[in-house]
């Protein structure tokens, strides 16, 4: 899907999240190299890999309402070999604790993220 000036949505709030953290890792370069420092570790290969830990946040963000993380954890999910049915699982977990809320991020934003993100890499 795209919005009336052609842009996927879905990429465009990626794109306005790393603008965003841009203009903050200039104004706050030390807190900033340290946040980014912390979520690398977090989301390195360990007891748990990179794949389940993307489909962790997926369900925290989903269940939190952060639409910034659905995207960006939805496309880390894709990123990480993760299929569709995968995702939505998750999404059911997250329901079952978010309710309503998270059902509705999933069967709008995060449907729609799965969608663009397969889209571009076809």
């Amino acid at each position: 899907m795209t919005d009336i000036h052609g842009e996927n949505p879905t990429e465009y709030a990626l794109l306005e999240y790393k603008k965003g953290m841009g203009i903050f890792t200039k104004k706050m370069p030390e807190l900033a190299k340290h946040y980014h420092a912390y979520t690398e570790a977090c989301f390195k290969d360990g007891a748990l890999t990179e794949r389940e830990k993307q489909l962790i946040a997926l369900g925290i963000s989903l269940y939190s309402g952060d639409e910034y993380c659905i995207i960006y954890h939805t496309k880390g999910c894709l990123d990480n070999g993760c299929d569709e049915k995968q995702i939505l699982e998750i999404a059911g977990v997250a329901s079952v604790f978010g309710g309503g809320a998270s059902m509705s991020q999933t069967v709008t934003l995060l449907q729609q993220s799965i969608s663009d993100f397969n889209t571009n890499r076809h």
